[in-house]
């Protein structure tokens, strides 16, 4: 019979766990669920703060879009569209006109990139992941 190596207990717990937890380089078109962050980089008009960070959440069903995440939240539903996140609030200006805000978002390999648009302002965004190691996370270091 065929001498078979077996891995000490530690090991084989530790490369089991490995295995369960998802890759946290996972492309983003193949599983875009979570926290994306980024920060907003201004094309034209007056922007939000460039220095803060936004946040993009998708869920299954829905995504929001807070842009340097300030108090202002677009909000979207995931549509049958793979690869595409779009989320909007309408606001009205100081003079009852209709103010729009939009985010329009395509996966990139391992990021999001973004395009921000309002009335006055146009920015691009690329959104990672945040930096977390979730082995070391789990294991509470």
């Amino acid at each position: 019979m065929p001498h078979s190596p077996t891995l000490p207990t530690p090991l084989l717990a530790a490369a089991l766990l490995l295995a369960a937890i998802p890759s946290a380089r996972a492309g983003a078109a193949a599983d875009p669920l979570g926290l994306w962050t980024g920060t907003l980089v201004a094309d034209r008009g007056v922007c939000p703060e460039t220095r803060a960070p936004s946040t993009l959440q998708i869920g299954t069903k829905r995504i929001a879009f807070t842009p340097a995440d300030g108090s202002q939240i677009l909000l979207g539903t995931r549509d049958a569209t793979p690869g595409r996140f779009h989320a909007q609030l309408l606001l009205s200006d100081m003079n009852h006109k209709p103010y729009p805000m939009v985010f329009e978002g395509t996966p990139d390999g391992d990021s999001i990139r973004g395009i921000y648009g309002t009335p006055r302002c146009r920015a691009h965004v690329v959104l990672t992941r945040p930096r977390e190691n979730a082995i070391a996370h789990f294991l509470g270091h």
